[in-house]
């Protein structure tokens, strides 16, 4: 299934680090399917340890959620990670983007 490959990058990125939703298709062998990330990190359970909160979208914000109050809980444990966001509510991609040494999760 798919969303296990996701759920594999996503959980190789480091503390400290963002990967962008296109960032992790591509990584899981579904480039330019970026929705279809979003889709799987939404299916994921409450207390999960996937650390979803470190995919962003590809301008660096925290994108929007149908429940409210989504976005302040992923600012804040980016905050706990030392991941500040700027005055325009992104996170600076150029110092924080994590690069993976694997690019590709092949399916098993």
């Amino acid at each position: 299934m798919s969303y296990q490959r996701i759920y594999r990058v996503v959980r190789r990125i480091p503390k400290g680090r963002v990967a962008t939703y296109g960032q992790i298709a591509s990584l899981a062998g579904l480039a330019g399917h970026a929705r279809q990330v979003g889709y799987a990190l939404h299916a994921l359970p409450d207390g999960t340890i996937v650390p979803w909160h470190r995919v962003v979208n590809a301008a660096g914000r925290i994108s929007t959620r149908a429940a409210p109050g989504g976005e302040l809980v992923q600012r804040i444990l980016l905050e706990k990670e030392g991941i500040r966001l700027d005055g325009r509510g992104r996170v600076p991609l150029d110092q924080l983007r994590w690069n993976p040494r694997v690019t590709v999760v092949h399916a098993e």
